[in-house]
């Protein structure tokens, strides 16, 4: 009978956390970025440590017209069992593979930058908080803290939906990405400011990705047409535009 009643606590206990992740993310993902976000699944063993995502949909901002500015089918994560149920969780490891970031507008404003404004916008400003004592802010929830030792994207890609592109259809790699000693302070890290830095992240690499395949894409055209100098001044174009930009 005691087995028995392990079993089924300790399934209490994964249900429980599996929901309350989920529903955390669609909670809070909104009020910090501004657009819809979706959650398919979770799972998540308090035993093990282990879980996953999947199907992870961040919606654009008004005005926006492409269905989505962030999927991710799938992601995994391995935890401290010990500190699931603790006020502070420490993430071991994060690891996303293969998300697909769509990039609607130009270098001067887009889908991507505007999220990132949002998000800056609801938990006070910009700024690296990585090893800092974070500020507490009301978008970044409860009491609850977060610590992820390690933090990667790898394999994304990126498809361009800009008129700077005279109509083509583009999709360039994303640059991978390593995150590492997310709040390792005592305080730890609240869910507002690590959504900060990691899209601040994604939003830096996009951005060169973009330029770059922009940059390329005016001096293919110049060259194709014997105009050196104007593949030259394209290039140099796109570079002062990121320089403005940043």
């Amino acid at each position: 009978m005691l087995v028995v009643l392990i079993v089924i606590a300790v399934v209490a206990v994964t249900l429980s956390l599996d929901k309350i992740f989920k529903k955390g993310v669609e909670t809070v993902g909104p009020q910090l970025t501004q657009v819809e976000v979706k959650l398919d699944g979770v799972s998540l063993s308090p035993l093990s440590g282990g879980g996953s995502i999947k199907g992870l949909h961040v919606g654009n901002p008004k005005g926006y017209q492409t269905p989505s500015a962030i999927r991710v089918d799938r992601a995994s994560l391995s935890t401290q069992p010990s500190s699931l149920l603790s006020d502070k969780i420490v993430i071991r490891s994060i690891n996303v593979q293969a998300p697909e970031i769509t990039f609607e507008g130009d270098l001067k404003g887009n889908n991507i930058s505007q999220i990132l404004k949002n998000v800056e916008a609801a938990t006070g400003g910009g700024g690296d908080t990585q090893g800092a004592k974070p500020e507490p802010t009301p978008a970044s929830g409860p009491s609850k803290k977060l610590q992820v030792d390690d933090f990667v994207i790898a394999g994304g890609k990126i498809k361009l939906s800009t008129g700077l592109l005279a109509g083509r259809a583009v999709t360039v790699p994303l640059p991978d990405i390593h995150l590492t000693g997310l709040g390792t302070g005592p305080e730890g890290i609240g869910a507002g400011d690590l959504t900060r830095i990691v899209l601040s992240a994604i939003n830096k690499e996009t951005l060169a990705a973009v330029s770059g395949a922009i940059g390329k894409l005016g001096k293919d055209a110049a060259t194709a047409v014997g105009d050196t100098q104007g593949a030259l001044d394209a290039a140099k174009g796109v570079t002062d535009l990121i320089k403005k930009k940043k």
